[in-house]
């Protein structure tokens, strides 16, 4: 039994996909104004992972992330740039992909452009008009909240709490609206605004919340399995698509919602809004995929994740005794698929699996993980055989993105062998101020030296 925490009923429900064997999956991608930090790879990471896993327990998965081309920060950011909107889009959307496929996690199934989708767009805004859940003004389209009597269900806000908030919204646009609650659907092209598209109501472009809406229904249709996305969705977002979806179909949007914890400096979530971002580049680049991988598996996924330097250095010592043991399984363990598994590397895989089924919890997966890293440690170095671990550790690893630690590694460059030879030179003469420094030349390189009984071995480093 598959159990994740749904946003909606506030507890564990067992997963029970709508269509038997199939899971279905959207999870809200970028607003592309902007390269993306790590905060913006967390859902990105945690639902590839999730699909990744779901595919172990024998499940069909279709993985979608869409992509908001159109929006208010995407004209704000053009102008800035003296850029045409759809211009800094495409390239916006493009460094997102180049920068998402440094993860090597895969690209999700189908990645939705809400400009490609503003004809599901009008007819479902249409369905709200026609239903009386929507109205007209001005060019503008509103969803009338007061009409849908669950809005809040998501987010447990009620509407004499909500009404009584000052929305901060220029006056123009207020006057628009027959109550201060209701919001966008549909917004009315404005001047320097260089994209609009028609529609009945008249020429324009769609407000954010009904992007989703369309895109989720138009691709997976009504009732699929999984909605996910940053916790900050939940309201006003996911609950707006709630709302839209049900007053328009008269059936829910997804069965399940479930939502990634902030990543965070020191007290406040990371956010361009804030300024105390982290390219995701900038990170891949220092670090490597390998390292922001095994740092996002480190907390659970719907808690908020502390993000330092400190942090990604813990990861990195994490992802090192993984990969010596994946180097000590090449040397020492049988072949993959030979001999009945030892009882001890069973326990442990099913352990590892189990946490993931009770609400994705890779904490426990990972300390799983990293017992039979322990104990094939300790007796592989002894010279006993533990059969059937190379296979249950590079299950293990697929599931969780990090397969390609049991590759074998590139041959060391011929330099830095060179300078290895120096360093051991400098080490035998008692130069050892000459010996560090090749050393520092060496983890430039990328490479760190490991001084063993046997001589000095030299291994790429995780940042390399």
């Amino acid at each position: 039994m598959i159990r994740i925490h749904d946003t909606l009923t506030n507890g564990l429900r067992e997963l029970v996909p709508r269509d038997a064997g199939k899971v279905s999956i959207y999870a809200c991608g970028p607003t592309v104004y902007s390269r993306i930090h790590v905060g913006n790879a967390r859902p990105y990471v945690v639902f590839a992972l999730l699909k990744r896993f779901l595919e172990h327990e024998g499940f069909d998965v279709t993985f979608v992330a869409n992509i908001t081309d159109v929006n208010d920060k995407i004209y704000d950011a053009a102008r800035e740039r003296g850029v045409g909107s759809e211009e800094l889009a495409r390239e916006m959307t493009a460094t997102y992909r180049r920068d998402t496929d440094r993860l090597e996690l895969g690209r999700p199934d189908h990645e939705p452009l809400a400009s490609e989708t503003i004809d599901g767009i009008v007819e479902l805004i249409q369905a709200l008009i026609d239903s009386g859940h929507a109205y007209a003004s001005q060019g503008d389209v509103y969803f009338s909240v007061r009409n849908f009597p669950e809005y809040g269900k998501l987010s447990n806000r009620r509407l004499e709490d909500l009404a009584a908030q000052d929305t901060g919204e220029p006056e123009e646009e207020a006057q628009l609206k027959r109550d201060p609650l209701d919001f966008a659907l549909w917004k009315a092209q404005k001047e320097g605004e260089d994209t609009a598209w028609d529609a009945p109501w008249g020429r324009g472009r769609p407000g954010w919340h009904i992007e989703c809406s369309a895109m989720a229904e138009g691709i997976l249709g009504l009732g699929f399995d999984i909605h996910g996305g940053g916790i900050d969705l939940v309201f006003p977002h996911h609950e707006n698509e709630i709302a839209q979806t049900e007053a328009a179909r008269n059936l829910p949007l997804a069965r399940h919602w479930m939502h990634n914890g902030m990543v965070r400096f020191g007290d406040e979530k990371m956010a361009k809004s804030v300024g105390n971002i982290r390219l995701l580049s900038d990170v891949l680049d220092e670090y490597g995929r390998d390292v922001l991988i095994m740092y996002f598996l480190g907390g659970r996924y719907g808690k908020p994740l502390a993000f330092s330097e400190e942090e990604l250095e813990q990861a990195q010592r994490s992802l090192e005794r993984v990969r010596n043991f994946c180097r000590l399984l090449r040397r020492s363990a049988p072949p993959r698929g030979e001999g009945e598994a030892d009882r001890f590397v069973t326990d442990q895989k099913e352990k590892f699996f189990e946490a993931l089924r009770d609400d994705f919890n890779t904490p426990s997966a990972l300390a799983a993980l990293f017992e039979l890293v322990a104990e094939g440690n300790r007796r592989l170095e002894a010279g006993d055989q533990i059969p059937g671990i190379s296979d249950a550790f590079a299950e293990m690893l697929q599931v969780i993105g990090l397969e390609n630690l049991l590759e074998a590694e590139e041959p060391v460059e011929e330099e830095a062998g060179r300078l290895a030879e120096e360093r051991e030179r400098a080490r035998s003469e008692g130069d050892f101020e000459r010996a560090d420094a090749l050393r520092r030349e060496l983890a430039e390189r990328g490479y760190e030296v490991r001084d063993t009984d046997d001589g000095p071995v030299l291994v790429r480093s995780s940042r390399s």
